[in-house]
């Protein structure tokens, strides 16, 4: 495997965790003629849809020439690659030679096969596992939940944007910026702050923020969600090592908008989510609507992640001054922090957060 990006120097919240899987592109991105490159945690690879209809991703570097093989196309159902025509399946098998007359007998000896790395394909998206160690026996991908159930339907999005995972994550679950980032979209809309409870839940592998009280948020998101208002049930939650989810119901009415963040390097991410609903609002409209909304909110938070990054690298390095109400922020940080030394649990050092922390919020 390709040597994996340091951390960037002065503080900063990047984390290097290798051996996870991180969605890498949508299912619907494959089965073309052409394969997709992609860069997961530094290394940078090739994704295709072989003839048969099986996903493969291997490192993008032909072991011929070293030419990317994200350069080539797909021919009978293999790669090929541009420079001289050698063929791949989906497990990094050299399958065909051009020109090759006489050979001793075994043209996908193992020196001719690009290297794979272990990859699935669930829930509309590809999954691929960048470190070098083998993913656990038995062990999928993260599942999204409400995906493929009756009664739901999901819009599925990915877009890259500047900051490490940490920053992407806060800025997912980060209540208080949506008044003022995303006022009128979501949240804001001259309705004045509310106070609510909120309850916070650690545990090995994740941490969760209970809002509850909350009316439904102002703005066009909260419109569709419940259009004749009411007091709405909101979770927010981190699941390691990468998993930014924000749920809603009210009565019937349910959403969740779940996205995978995938570590391009230490300072840049891509968001893959899926936004899962079950709705009174008739569902072709939300299926129209969700793009372009989700695309708005989606582009303010790219823009101000990408000044925040171009701060810190002016300065070289974060600076945080943090308050109650940034829920979820330093415990996201500390549960990262301890999956990088490999402490399965809350860590010897001091500072585990307790189980349950109840706070009073102005919103």
């Amino acid at each position: 495997m390709v040597s994996q990006p340091s951390r960037p120097a002065g503080r900063s919240s990047a984390v290097e965790l290798p051996d996870a899987w991180y969605v890498a592109c949508l299912s619907s991105e494959l089965g073309g003629r052409r394969p997709v490159p992609r860069t997961v945690h530094g290394t940078p690879l090739c994704l295709f849809r072989e003839g048969g209809g099986r996903v493969g991703a291997v490192v993008d570097r032909c072991p011929h020439r070293n030419v990317p093989l994200s350069l080539g196309r797909l021919r009978d159902g293999l790669l090929e690659c541009r420079y001289h025509g050698w063929r791949f399946d989906a497990a990094g098998a050299c399958r065909a030679i051009p020109g090759l007359c006489a050979d001793d007998g075994d043209v996908a000896r193992r020196g001719r096969a690009a290297e794979a790395v272990p990859c699935a394909e669930q829930d509309g998206f590809v999954w691929v596992w960048p470190g070098g160690a083998e993913p656990p026996p038995g062990g999928p991908p993260f599942r999204f939940p409400g995906v493929g159930v009756p009664g739901y339907d999901t819009v599925r999005r990915s877009l890259r944007s500047e900051g490490t995972v940490h920053a992407v994550a806060e800025n997912a679950l980060d209540v208080p910026h949506t008044a003022f980032l995303h006022g009128g979209l979501f949240r804001g809309a001259g309705r004045p702050p509310v106070e609510i409870d909120v309850v916070v839940r650690t545990g090995p592998d994740r941490i969760e923020a209970e809002y509850i009280g909350e009316p439904r948020p102002p703005g066009v998101a909260g419109r569709l969600l419940a259009p004749g208002g009411g007091v709405v049930q909101h979770w927010d939650r981190f699941i390691l090592p990468s998993i930014a989810q924000v749920e809603y119901r009210l009565e019937d009415n349910h959403l969740l908008v779940t996205s995978a963040l995938t570590p391009v390097g230490p300072t840049e991410t891509r968001l893959h989510s899926a936004v899962t609903f079950s709705l009174e609002v008739p569902h072709a409209l939300i299926k129209a609507l969700v793009p372009p909304l989700a695309g708005l909110i989606f582009a303010q938070d790219a823009r101000i992640l990408r000044r925040q990054a171009e701060t810190i690298a002016r300065f070289g390095g974060e600076q945080f001054a943090s308050t109650e109400i940034d829920v979820l922020g330093q415990g996201t940080l500390r549960l990262l922090r301890r999956a990088e030394r490999g402490e399965p649990g809350p860590g010897p050092d001091g500072d585990a957060p307790p189980p349950e922390r109840r706070l009073r919020l102005r919103i």
